[in-house]
């Protein structure tokens, strides 16, 4: 499951559709642009409940996986914990591939 998840997120990345890191990640929520929220399993609880805050506000969907942040990063071509993507058909086939 994490290599087709890992493999969707690179193709993701490369049609410009993820924004990536806190901060472009909490802008992206308020102007209302993701369809998903993906953390990495090994952020700190302080992050986690920081943008889960603005997620709540905007009611965005949040996963958090069990993929560490070096995995990620290794699969988007940047180190980041916090995923956000901007497009409806990658965030349900993301989200088909979270619960598998």
């Amino acid at each position: 499951m994490n290599d087709k998840l890992l493999s969707l997120l690179g193709i993701a990345r490369r049609a410009g559709r993820l924004t990536l890191g806190f901060d472009a990640a909490a802008d992206s929520m308020r102007n209302g642009r993701t369809k998903l929220l993906l953390l990495a399993g090994d952020l700190s609880e302080r992050t986690v409940r920081s943008i889960s805050n603005t997620a709540q506000q905007t009611n965005t969907e949040i996963i958090r996986t069990d993929i560490p942040m070096q995995q990620l990063g290794a699969a988007i071509g940047k180190a980041t914990g916090i995923i956000s993507v901007n497009d409806a058909g990658f965030a349900g086939k993301l989200k088909t591939l979270c619960t598998e």
